[in-house]
């Protein structure tokens, strides 16, 4: 069985946010076994997995990528969208655009410490279209 849905979400502030709950919100009933793949349709936004308990990882993981990719540099070219715009870019390659997860039991088999991120690279990114495809068997 395949099922496809596509969806928003929510428009958030630059950073990295926990949106397993809002994700899990737009899927169909999950099969018994199976995979979910997740799609984000931007180049200046991500998804990743990771620790779903402690905010201050995300505000770690921001700090850490702008670090890793600084606004403003010199040898950009691309610079007619803002100086958000090229390290978004450049930020969403380093983490991709999408995440395999298994499907066990009807539920996403996630550890218990793991939740799903929207890693928000532009200041005004505004909401952000998501592609799940499910595959799986009940």
């Amino acid at each position: 069985m395949w099922k496809q849905v596509e969806f928003r979400l929510k428009e958030r502030r630059r950073g990295f946010h926990l949106v397993t709950g809002e994700v899990l919100s737009h899927l169909p009933p999950l099969p018994r076994t199976g995979l979910l793949h997740l799609f984000i349709k931007h180049t200046s936004a991500a998804l990743t997995v990771n620790e779903n308990a402690d905010p201050d990882v995300r505000v770690d993981m921001e700090s850490i990528f702008n670090r890793l990719v600084r606004e403003r540099e010199p040898f950009y070219q691309h610079t007619l969208e803002g100086d958000d715009d090229m390290p978004a870019h450049a930020k969403s390659s380093l983490i991709g655009p999408s995440l395999t997860i298994p499907i066990t039991d009807g539920r996403l088999n996630l550890g218990t410490w793991q939740g799903i991120y929207l890693c928000e690279f532009r200041d005004y990114g505004g909401s952000r279209r998501l592609v799940a495809t499910i595959l799986g068997e009940d």
